[in-house]
C-alpha cells in the first residue's frame, strides 16, 4: 500500500506531472503547428516544406503525446 502512495506521489501519476504533460501536450498542437513553422520560416529562412514538415512533427508528437496521457487514464475526457 505504500508503495502505491509513494508512486502517486512522486512517479508520472502526481498532479505535478499531470499538469506538466497537458500543458506540453497543448504546447506542441497549437504552437508546433502553427507558430513553429512560420518562425523557422521567416526568421532562420528555412525552406517553407521543411519549416511545415518540422511543424507537422511536433503537431503529431503533441497528439500522441495526448494519446498517451488519455490510454494511461491521466487525464479523463
Amino acid at each position: 500500500m505504500a508503495e502505491d502512495e509513494n508512486l502517486k506521489v512522486t512517479g508520472i501519476y502526481s498532479k505535478f506531472w499531470r499538469i506538466t504533460l497537458v500543458v506540453f501536450s497543448m504546447l506542441l498542437i497549437f504552437v508546433g503547428g502553427t507558430y513553429v513553422p512560420y518562425l523557422l520560416s521567416v526568421t532562420l529562412k528555412m525552406s517553407y516544406f521543411a519549416s511545415i514538415g518540422i511543424g507537422l512533427v511536433l503537431l503529431i508528437a503533441g497528439f500522441g503525446l495526448m494519446i498517451f496521457l488519455i490510454r494511461k487514464k491521466l487525464i479523463t475526457v
